[in-house]
């Protein structure tokens, strides 16, 4: 699994029928820590994720294995919004503090 945030959208009016209905996301990936890895991800939203949202991913296979995206073509999926990450007894990320 991945962790990213949520940096932008991608909109395709035309696109294969079975992507219709699905909301696109561009996420910027991120190590535990936080930090930008500098790669992106195309991935779409089976969760309702809004802009700047630190979001948990899945690719490859593992992407069409939701309730929204099975079945469909696609290689990234947005399947979480993180609310607390905790490394080592710290908490190094909280959505509401």
């Amino acid at each position: 699994m991945i962790i990213g945030e949520v940096v932008g959208t991608i909109v395709a009016t035309r696109k294969e029928e079975r992507l219709v209905g699905l909301k696109f996301q561009v996420v910027k990936v991120l190590n535990v820590d936080l930090k930008p890895t500098g790669q992106f991800l195309i991935a779409a939203d089976a969760v309702g994720a809004g802009y700047g949202e630190v979001v948990l991913c899945a690719q490859g296979s593992s992407a069409r294995l939701t309730a929204k995206t099975k079945d469909r073509p696609i290689d990234a999926v947005i399947m979480g919004i993180v609310d607390t990450i905790e490394i080592e007894g710290k908490v190094v990320f909280e959505k509401y503090a």
